[in-house]
């Protein structure tokens, strides 16, 4: 069993206690919300007569269902108008705190947290959204949870919980140019599967990892959780302190120092020991793409779609269903295949280092004909950011639409959608079958910078070619 890890440092400072069944209930102390997953949840409270135990642990913003090109009130989907409403009322009702449109604070839930500073290393963090592993780039331990769960957090400020094995990934050497964190994940699971993780929490740590920027290391542990991890994390250190000083919810004066100090203190130690180890070597890295139907299924920009011998015996039959669904046959070069639909945005890479890297690639290029690119900010925050610099006038001028903050069509639950058999770049994080709101559309993942080079080739070409030396 590990022992000195950061995982379990988090978990043992967090134990309530022991119950029954052998699980642990264990404390949560930050509790994001948004519009989707809670309405069930508070009306679960009512029901049993109950109230918000600490209101100030809850923090809510609106993003899944907001629509990215007009955002007046009310919406033209009176759905998702009254799913708004809904969370507007509940949260006034037990005195949460919501950053809604307009705020100036509003955006993606694992956007707007760090950014805000309420992500800090050693906290747990739960939200009603699997990709809560974001907020482990902090030192944090953060996992997704259910509509029910949401509820009983709510109720009781924690959680019945098993405790996770650790898995470390240790990546040494360095990326290339051209190659980010979203490559080096989507290398991660392509590498290990999209089961391997299940039971675990996933320690990031080597020299590579030390030389990402806390935005690519959220890209990093955005996506643990589709390489089957509950949860993933990256040590703090001083990449983590310069990010947070200064942040409206970040500790100030005095208690910065202690709190560094005891941030420091929550490192897995040299004497550290984890269940497993898988190493990685960051200078193989290429530019890393999905062809298939999982995240797992990816595949360098230099590649071919891999043949059925290529495949892991117990990975054939979704291989097989992905030749069939995403219309590509065995063999065939991913560098080249024609694109509809460019998207730059989402939890995983909509944040202003992600807009930079994409703006690098279509400044002084124009959209191909016939391809639709849009980019949408993950917070109003990273809008402003980004307009301050000129990135929307470089991507307006390229032919990309700007759009409003929100999730878009990560997930479509919102008007941006696929439709029929478009094939989208995206910079999102799940490649499934209609996850882009087209049953029949299919998705490529890949970096920000990646769709930029398709949206301005119309095809899958390698970004390392579009930027100047």
């Amino acid at each position: 069993m590990s022992a000195g890890t950061l995982y379990d440092k988090v978990w043992d400072l967090h134990r309530v206690a022991e119950l029954p069944g052998g699980s642990t209930q264990l404390f949560i102390g930050l509790h994001l919300i948004h519009e989707v997953t809670t309405p069930q949840a508070f009306a679960g409270l009512r029901d049993l007569g109950l109230t918000v135990l600490h209101p100030e642990r809850t923090v809510a913003t609106v993003d899944h269902i907001v629509p990215t090109t007009n955002q007046a009130r009310p919406f033209a989907d009176p759905l998702a108008e009254a799913m708004l409403e809904t969370l507007e009322r509940n949260c006034a009702d037990h005195g949460i705190t919501l950053h809604g449109l307009g705020s100036g604070r509003q955006g993606i839930v694992h956007v707007i947290a760090p950014e805000l500073g309420l992500t800090q290393p050693g906290m747990t963090v739960a939200c009603g959204d699997s990709h809560t592993s974001t907020h482990g780039a902090f030192g944090a331990i953060a996992f997704g949870i259910g509509t029910s769960q949401v509820r009983d957090v709510l109720a009781s400020q924690s959680l019945a919980m098993t405790k996770l094995k650790v898995r470390r990934i240790w990546v040494d050497g360095q990326l290339q140019r051209g190659v980010y964190a979203k490559d080096l994940v989507l290398h991660v699971i392509r590498s290990l599967g999209v089961k391997a993780g299940v039971g675990y929490a996933y320690e990031f740590a080597g020299p590579a990892i030390d030389a990402l920027s806390m935005e690519e290391r959220m890209t990093l542990c955005n996506m643990a959780i589709e390489g089957g991890a509950r949860c993933g994390y990256v040590n703090p250190d001083a990449t983590t302190f310069a990010y947070l000083e200064g942040r409206p919810y970040a500790p100030a004066g005095p208690a910065w120092e202690r709190a560094v100090a005891w941030w420091q203190s929550l490192a897995s130690g040299a004497a550290a020991m984890f269940d497993d180890q898988v190493d990685f070597d960051a200078t193989t890295i290429a530019p890393t793409i999905t062809w298939g139907i999982t995240p797992g299924q990816g595949i360098g920009v230099d590649e071919a779609v891999p043949s059925l011998e290529q495949t892991e015996p117990d990975e054939r039959p979704i291989a097989e269903e992905a030749y069939r669904y995403m219309d590509l046959a065995p063999g065939t070069p991913i560098a080249g295949l024609a694109v509809d639909v460019c998207f730059i945005g989402s939890c995983t890479n909509g944040r202003l280092s992600d807009l930079q890297a994409a703006a690098a690639v279509a400044k002084g290029r124009q959209v191909a004909a016939g391809i639709t690119a849009f980019v949408v900010p993950g917070s109003e925050q990273v809008a402003a950011a980004a307009e301050a610099e000129g990135l929307d006038v470089i991507f307006r001028e390229a032919g990309f639409q700007w759009r409003e903050p929100g999730c878009s069509m990560c997930l479509a639950m919102n008007p941006d959608r696929l439709e029929g058999r478009q094939i989208s770049a995206s910079s999102s994080n799940r490649n499934f079958k209609g996850r882009q709101g087209s049953a029949t559309g299919r998705t490529l993942l890949m970096s920000p910078a990646m769709v930029a080079a398709a949206a301005v080739t119309g095809h899958v070409a390698d970004v390392r070619l579009l930027l100047n030396p």
